[in-house]
């Protein structure tokens, strides 16, 4: 019995201490397994912390760059409000002196508004043609003044336009009559005054009157001449009287004296008669020059002078009735066809 008993009690003893061997060792496994989660853990958190060091240094270069683009663009906008400011305050003084240019001008223009409309070919006004005036007036002017073809006509007063054959019978009275054909006509172009030849006014005058009184035997400067009166840019100059040297010009001398200017005996470049040629024209920007004898001079003239009235009625210029107007173009109309047929005035100075 003893010895059985003293086996049963070793085997005890041996369990016991297995069993605590056991135990020791998990114990032992379980720390080295926590002490390796505690390293991958801290591993991480200091990764996680230089990160944070990373992202936090991003953020503040960040923010030093908001803060210098901020300040930048303040500047620029302040930059920006004083130029528009000065830009402001310049167009302000810019608008001052040109609403003060605009006043001087509609001043002028006023002024001249009252010449022209004091002046018509019937009664032109002195001043605004200067070649109406006396001799001892213009001659220091003579020879040295270009007229363009809206004022070169030599205009007169409306009773010398009617001087001829009538001069022997001064008891007779001039009297007239209103074609209902013709002012029928010219109401209607004057609803739309234009200087088209569609109108049956205008058709009328280009068939009747201007075409017979620009027809030359020199047919193609004809045209140009018409052409030139229609556009008015056709410009009559006097030759000097006095027969100076010609200095050498750029303009080329056509149909005229060579080497003098002056009214000698010499071609019309219109006509091709021999005639004392007292002007010469000029065509747009053309720089040929074309002496013309009186008699088409005279015959052009007559021309611009409908061609001005009848622009002044388009441009609103003439105060007047319709039947005031009316005549005054028959009278137009009348001294083309006295031009036509070889009649003008001279200057007798």
């Amino acid at each position: 019995m003893p010895q059985g008993e003293d086996e049963s009690r070793g085997g005890e003893h041996y369990n016991v201490s297995r069993l605590r061997s056991s135990s020791i060792e998990i114990r032992e496994k379980g720390a080295e397994f926590l002490r390796e989660q505690l390293d991958a853990a801290q591993k991480e958190l200091k990764l996680k912390g230089e990160e944070c060091e990373r992202l936090s240094h991003v953020r503040d270069q960040l923010e030093q760059e908001l803060e210098e683009l901020t300040a930048s663009l303040f500047e620029e906008a302040h930059k920006m409000v004083r130029e528009a400011n000065v830009k402001q305050a310049a167009a302000e003084k810019q608008l001052k002196e040109a609403q003060g240019k605009i006043d001087v001008l509609q001043a002028e223009v006023t002024a001249l508004k009252t010449l022209v409309l004091t002046s018509t070919p019937s009664s032109p006004n002195r001043q605004l043609h200067p070649q109406l005036q006396s001799a001892s007036t213009r001659g220091a002017l003579r020879g040295h003044t270009r007229n363009k073809s809206t004022s070169s006509a030599l205009t007169h007063p409306h009773g010398q336009a009617e001087a001829g054959p009538t001069d022997t019978q001064p008891a007779s009275k001039e009297d007239k009559e209103l074609d209902s054909v013709l002012f029928a006509e010219f109401l209607s172009w004057r609803e739309a005054p234009s200087l088209e030849r569609s109108s049956a006014f205008m058709g009328r005058v280009y068939r009747e009157d201007i075409g017979p009184c620009l027809s030359f035997n020199r047919t193609e400067l004809s045209q140009s001449v018409q052409s030139a009166v229609e556009s008015n840019s056709l410009t009559i100059e006097p030759v000097a009287m006095t027969a100076l040297p010609l200095v050498k010009a750029s303009a080329i001398e056509c149909g005229g004296p060579n080497g003098w200017r002056g009214a000698v005996e010499t071609k019309c470049a219109l006509s091709g008669m021999s005639r004392p040629c007292r002007h010469r024209i000029k065509l747009g920007d053309k720089e040929s020059y074309y002496y013309i004898s009186p008699s088409s001079r005279a015959r052009i003239t007559a021309v611009c002078n409908f061609f001005t009235y009848i622009r002044y009625i388009q441009q609103g210029l003439v105060r007047q009735d319709a039947e005031q107007m009316f005549w005054e173009v028959m009278r137009l109309r009348r001294e083309m066809t006295v031009a036509k047929l070889g009649f003008f005035l001279t200057d007798e100075s």
